[in-house]
């Protein structure tokens, strides 16, 4: 950048040797070789010019899209680092917007506007310099704009900010309608809503039209008072610098070097200006970022982490366990649980009596209000994170598969599994002998989510990630609900498998396939309400006997 911008400011003077040549010595052949000799000097000069450029603008464009990337790997592990709670009342396709479209702009900010700042401002000071050993007082009068520049880049960065951060606000919401209505885009078309999504998309796009050309209004204000303060500049510049080659103050090669220094001086004015653009939307891009990256996790690794030496084994214990979402609202209070290693517990009750919650508390996806949860003893809020989360495996209702292959999606449990890891644990899952059936098997590509799978299937694929990861701890939240029967049985089988040697918590609405579990824990309200095998709960005709009889009833 300072080589670049030496040779801008010795482009002018060249031109102000050469005039001062033509018009003070007679014309020949000494004069002949100068033109000559100053012709092959701007030769290298261009030479050297363009050099410079290329390597400034690659330069600069690499740095840019190396803070970018830095950028949203910051953002997005930042975002790993925050508890479920963070997620709650945020929209997908608006935190994608603060990692791709927000990031985004930085490349603007690193390879244009501030490479522009830094030459542009080395530029005017050596233009100035030039000038003042030109002509003080008419490089004075070349002042005289200045502050009508200060005063409108001072007022407006203090409006189009807050405009370009509405803009990115907008791009956002558009986002998150966009990913809302293309991943329920079977429900968009069974419900013959396309022309509501349409409205539902079309109204944000046209809120990110509104807001940037709101923003880009103002800076379209901004640009012509650069404009006319420049101008205000030149006629300065033409009126006294005239009348001083008139009175024999300024020579005719300092007034034409002075017009094209002139030049050099308002354009990186001009260019600082439109410098300002950039400037404003990336810090407006970096507010929003601001916003994520100052959100503290509420889960975290302790410091001192208790690190177990030895295989977990498993015994989980409840003390005392009060959780609420909302304060005032219990959804548990004053549990009291004891699972011993090995064995398999299932907890039944009414829709919404905090089961979910109560395994969440296990590894740690909210943290207990009062009392505390622990694993061999060891309270889970002194654990490491990672050996925490290894050590569970959950199987929940709802799948969720990523867009890849069957292989990919199993090998998630455990990325560094053998190929004869991977097929024995879809074996154990039920899941090999509709995978031998698939064109191209392991490497079956099945869509996002897993769109061309079946329920069964995806519940199948879900399981063999758990058996590869091979956790002391599983979890099994509704694992064979909404399914057929035959489906249910090859699920059901495997579970069995799967559950083998392992500490397993269950969720169930179908009763029938937990009769055969250790424990049987009723919640109700927002507490434990009984305990005991199946034979002892339906003897007790309390609340699992209500159920129990209930479903049978039914079937």
């Amino acid at each position: 950048m300072l080589g670049l911008v030496g040779a801008q400011l010795l482009i002018p003077w060249i031109i102000r040797l050469l005039i001062d040549r033509l018009t003070t010595q007679p014309l020949g052949q000494e004069t002949l070789d100068f033109i000559t000799r100053i012709s092959a000097i701007a030769l290298i000069v261009f030479v050297a010019r363009a050099v410079m450029q290329f390597i400034r603008s690659y330069a600069a464009h690499k740095a840019g899209w190396g803070v970018v990337s830095d950028a949203r790997r910051l953002v997005y592990e930042h975002i790993q680092k925050l508890s479920l709670r963070f997620y709650e009342d945020k929209q997908t396709g608006q935190l994608m917007s603060r990692i791709i479209n927000d990031t985004d702009l930085f490349e603007r900010m690193i390879a244009h506007a501030l490479p522009d700042i830094i030459v542009n401002t080395i530029t005017l000071l050596g233009v100035t310099v030039i000038l003042l050993s030109m002509n003080v007082r008419l490089t004075l009068l070349t002042l005289i704009p200045i502050p009508i520049i200060i005063f409108a880049v001072i007022g407006y960065s203090k409006m189009v900010r807050p405009a370009f951060k509405k803009r990115q606000q907008s791009i956002g919401e558009l986002n998150a309608v966009l990913s809302d209505t293309l991943s329920g885009i079977r429900e968009v078309k069974s419900f013959a809503r396309e022309e509501d999504a349409l409205e539902r998309v079309d109204d944000k796009i046209q809120l990110v039209l509104h807001k940037n050309l709101r923003a880009l209004k103002l800076m379209a204000i901004f640009n012509p008072i650069f404009d006319f303060a420049a101008g205000i500049g030149q006629l300065l510049v033409i009126y006294f610098g005239a009348r001083m080659a008139i009175g024999g103050t300024l020579s005719i090669a300092d007034l034409v070097a002075f017009f094209l220094y002139l030049d050099s001086f308002y354009t990186p004015v001009r260019t600082l200006g439109n410098s300002m653009e950039a400037v404003q939307e990336s810090l407006a891009g970096f507010e929003r970022i601001a916003d994520i990256l100052t959100v503290s996790p509420e889960i975290a690794s302790p410091e001192n982490p208790h690190i177990f030496n030895e295989p977990v084994q498993g015994s989980i214990r409840f003390e005392d366990v009060n959780f609420h979402y909302v304060e005032g609202e219990e959804v548990l209070k004053d549990v009291n649980l004891d699972i011993p290693a090995g064995h398999t517990i299932a907890l039944i009750g009414p829709t919404g009596v905090g089961k979910t919650t109560l395994v969440s508390l296990i590894p740690r996806f909210y943290d207990v209000v009062g009392g505390k949860v622990t694993i061999d003893g060891v309270d889970v809020r002194d654990i490491d994170l990672d050996q925490l989360h290894q050590s569970i495996s959950m199987v929940l209702q709802d799948v969720y598969l990523f867009h890849g292959t069957i292989r990919e999606n199993i090998l998630f449990g455990k990325p560094g599994a053998s190929e004869q890891e991977l097929i024995r644990a879809a074996e154990i899952a039920n899941a090999s002998e509709f995978i031998d059936r698939m064109p191209d098997g392991y490497d079956t590509l099945i869509g996002e989510r897993g769109v061309k799978l079946s329920g069964g299937q995806k519940q199948r694929l879900s399981i063999a990630r758990a058996v590869l990861k091979n956790s002391p701890i599983l979890i099994l939240d509704e694992a064979t609900s909404s399914v057929d029967t035959k489906t249910e049985i090859l699920i059901q089988e495997a579970l069995d498998r799967l559950i083998e040697g392992r500490t397993t918590i269950i969720i169930a609405h179908r009763l029938s396939t937990i009769r055969n579990a250790d424990k049987i824990v009723a919640l109700e309200g927002n507490r434990i309400v009984e305990e005991g095998t199946h034979a002892e709960l339906l003897a007790q005709q309390g609340l699992y006997y209500k159920l129990y009889t209930a479903q049978q009833q039914l079937n």
